[in-house]
Protein backbone atom coordinates (compact mmCIF):
# COMPACT_ATOMS: atom_id res chain seq x y z
CA UNK A 1 0.00 0.00 0.00
CA UNK A 2 1.32 3.41 -0.93
CA UNK A 3 2.21 5.83 1.82
CA UNK A 4 0.51 9.17 2.27
CA UNK A 5 3.55 11.02 0.85
CA UNK A 6 3.50 8.89 -2.30
CA UNK A 7 -0.22 9.50 -2.77
CA UNK A 8 0.26 13.23 -2.27
CA UNK A 9 3.11 13.33 -4.81
CA UNK A 10 0.95 11.46 -7.33
CA UNK A 11 -1.90 13.91 -6.77
CA UNK A 12 0.42 16.87 -7.39
CA UNK A 13 1.66 15.33 -10.65
CA UNK A 14 -1.92 14.73 -11.77
CA UNK A 15 -2.94 18.28 -10.94
CA UNK A 16 -0.23 19.64 -13.25
CA UNK A 17 -1.83 17.74 -16.13
CA UNK A 18 -5.26 19.04 -15.24
CA UNK A 19 -3.97 22.61 -15.08
CA UNK A 20 -2.35 22.24 -18.50
CA UNK A 21 -5.58 20.85 -19.94
CA UNK A 22 -7.63 23.73 -18.53
CA UNK A 23 -5.17 26.28 -19.91
CA UNK A 24 -5.32 24.64 -23.33
CA UNK A 25 -9.11 24.79 -23.20
CA UNK A 26 -9.08 28.50 -22.44
CA UNK A 27 -6.37 29.19 -25.00
CA UNK A 28 -8.44 27.58 -27.77
CA UNK A 29 -11.84 28.90 -26.66
CA UNK A 30 -10.92 32.59 -26.79
CA UNK A 31 -9.80 32.73 -30.45
CA UNK A 32 -12.65 30.43 -31.46
CA UNK A 33 -15.20 32.75 -29.85
CA UNK A 34 -13.55 35.74 -31.49
CA UNK A 35 -13.58 34.14 -34.93
CA UNK A 36 -17.19 32.98 -34.58
CA UNK A 37 -18.23 36.54 -33.69
CA UNK A 38 -16.04 38.46 -36.16
CA UNK A 39 -15.95 36.38 -39.35
CA UNK A 40 -18.70 37.84 -41.55
CA UNK A 41 -19.91 34.49 -42.91
CA UNK A 42 -20.14 32.92 -39.44
CA UNK A 43 -21.83 36.00 -38.05
CA UNK A 44 -24.43 35.94 -40.83
CA UNK A 45 -25.13 32.21 -41.01
CA UNK A 46 -24.62 30.83 -37.48
CA UNK A 47 -26.93 31.61 -34.60
CA UNK A 48 -25.70 31.82 -31.02
CA UNK A 49 -26.40 28.14 -30.35
CA UNK A 50 -24.28 27.04 -33.30
CA UNK A 51 -21.47 29.34 -32.24
CA UNK A 52 -21.61 27.95 -28.71
CA UNK A 53 -21.53 24.38 -30.01
CA UNK A 54 -18.48 25.13 -32.13
CA UNK A 55 -16.66 26.75 -29.22
CA UNK A 56 -17.52 23.96 -26.78
CA UNK A 57 -16.46 21.27 -29.26
CA UNK A 58 -13.09 22.89 -29.91
CA UNK A 59 -12.49 23.58 -26.21
CA UNK A 60 -13.49 20.04 -25.24
CA UNK A 61 -11.23 18.54 -27.87
CA UNK A 62 -8.31 20.63 -26.67
CA UNK A 63 -8.93 19.56 -23.08
CA UNK A 64 -8.98 15.86 -23.89
CA UNK A 65 -5.99 16.01 -26.24
CA UNK A 66 -3.81 17.70 -23.62
CA UNK A 67 -5.08 15.41 -20.85
CA UNK A 68 -4.37 12.34 -22.98
CA UNK A 69 -0.86 13.52 -23.86
CA UNK A 70 -0.16 14.21 -20.19
CA UNK A 71 -1.38 10.76 -19.19
CA UNK A 72 0.74 9.11 -21.87
CA UNK A 73 3.79 11.09 -20.77
CA UNK A 74 3.28 10.07 -17.14
CA UNK A 75 2.75 6.42 -18.12
CA UNK A 76 5.91 6.47 -20.22
CA UNK A 77 7.94 7.92 -17.35
CA UNK A 78 6.50 5.41 -14.89
CA UNK A 79 7.15 2.46 -17.20
CA UNK A 80 10.82 3.45 -17.57
CA UNK A 81 11.13 3.86 -13.81
CA UNK A 82 9.66 0.39 -13.25
CA UNK A 83 12.17 -1.28 -15.57
CA UNK A 84 15.16 0.35 -13.90
CA UNK A 85 14.24 -0.97 -10.43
Amino acid sequence: MASFDQKQAMAKRCSHGAKAAVLATIATAIPTVASARMVPWAKAHLNHTAQALIVSTVAGAAYFIVADKTNLKTARINSFNDTQN
